[in-house]
């Protein structure tokens, strides 16, 4: 029998996403914020979340326009990535200082970012203030794809868009597909 040992609570779902979200508003540079903590809350109508401290640059960007961008990046962009994390965007020109490309989106002001082969605009609906973090839950208004991470017949390709998840302090890929949906049923 395996033995459980008992812990304080804390945050320990893991993988989680490890996105780059960006915001602006019109009197400023856009910026670009390292986000783990990002999901899926609906399915029709499509609606996500970020979850982001109040002392952060994009916080004020996000509530002041009600929008963002949430840019998933490749295993390659790791050090950019963390780099974005660990700076503020109120001193330092992100995409300048990374070499990312910021590109106009479709439905909101805040850019995608060219790099990132995944990108989803992002209407705020609701902010929920929980304590360390505020969640911005919104409306999905547009996902684009890098043509080359689309298989044959136009769905991603997790193997070409290599995202990865954030575990407990680390960066962690993620690894061989284990299965699909239903598989289980399958026979």
């Amino acid at each position: 029998m395996v033995k459980k040992i008992a812990k304080e609570p804390s945050t320990v779902l893991f993988p989680i996403p490890t996105v780059l979200v960006t915001s602006c508003l019109e009197e400023r540079n856009p910026n670009i914020v390292t986000i783990a903590w990002t999901g899926i809350m609906n399915s029709v109508p499509p609606v996500v979340y970020v979850a982001v401290r109040p002392d952060r640059y994009s916080h004020r960007l996000i509530k002041d326009s009600g929008e963002y961008v949430i840019n998933i990046p490749t295993v390659a962009m790791a050090g950019q990535v963390d780099y974005c994390g660990m700076v503020s965007g109120r001193e330092v020109n992100k995409f300048e200082e990374t070499g990312f490309t910021p590109v106009a989106a479709d439905r909101v002001k805040a850019p995608l970012i060219a790099e990132c082969p995944v990108n989803v605009e992002c209407k705020v609906r609701q902010v929920l203030a929980l304590g360390s973090h505020d969640v911005f839950i919104a409306n999905v208004l547009a996902v684009h794809y890098n043509e080359d991470v689309l298989d044959q017949k136009g769905r991603p390709d997790m193997d070409k868009i290599k995202p990865y998840g954030y575990c407990g302090n680390e960066y962690r890929q993620m690894a061989d597909k284990l299965g699909f949906y239903g598989y289980s049923k399958k026979g």
